[in-house]
């Protein structure tokens, strides 16, 4: 029988939009992070998430992004130098009142300065929200 968190957290990666044979790549990992997303996402996909060294293609982007991380806007440049046109960064925060929450207004900042825009917000794990990032269109 599979369990009530593994179920959601199943749920949390479709919800994410990722699909089977998709490369995603992870930034920001540390102890701290959602194991069960992230092994969910690794189910949805059949792939092992890579690291932020991996320099080939990638479909996605997971960045575990907390208060004292530095600098987000230098971090969503590096998430875009290997990912595919069309492909979605997702960054995901404590959720406010947990240690290292930061305000959705420094998102929305620092995706503008990396030429991004965010479209959506939610909770995506007990202790984490994600933002989803795109592409902002030309000329608008």
């Amino acid at each position: 029988m599979a369990s009530t968190t593994g179920d959601a957290a199943s749920q949390a990666a479709v919800r994410l939009g990722f699909i089977s044979g998709q490369v995603v790549q992870e930034f920001g990992y540390d102890d701290d992070v959602d194991s069960d997303l992230r092994a969910a996402v690794e189910s949805t996909t059949g792939h092992e998430l890579v690291d932020e060294d991996y320099d080939d293609v990638t479909d996605g982007v997971m960045i575990w992004w907390r208060e004292d991380d530095g600098d987000l806007t230098d971090a969503l440049v590096d998430a875009t130098t290997v990912l595919d046109d069309g492909g979605v960064i997702w960054v995901l925060t404590p959720k406010a009142g947990r240690g290292g929450h930061i305000d959705h207004a420094e998102i929305e900042e620092a995706a503008t300065t990396a030429g991004l825009h965010a479209t959506s917000t939610f909770s995506i794990a007990p202790d984490w929200s994600a933002t989803r990032l795109g592409n902002r269109g030309r000329g608008k």
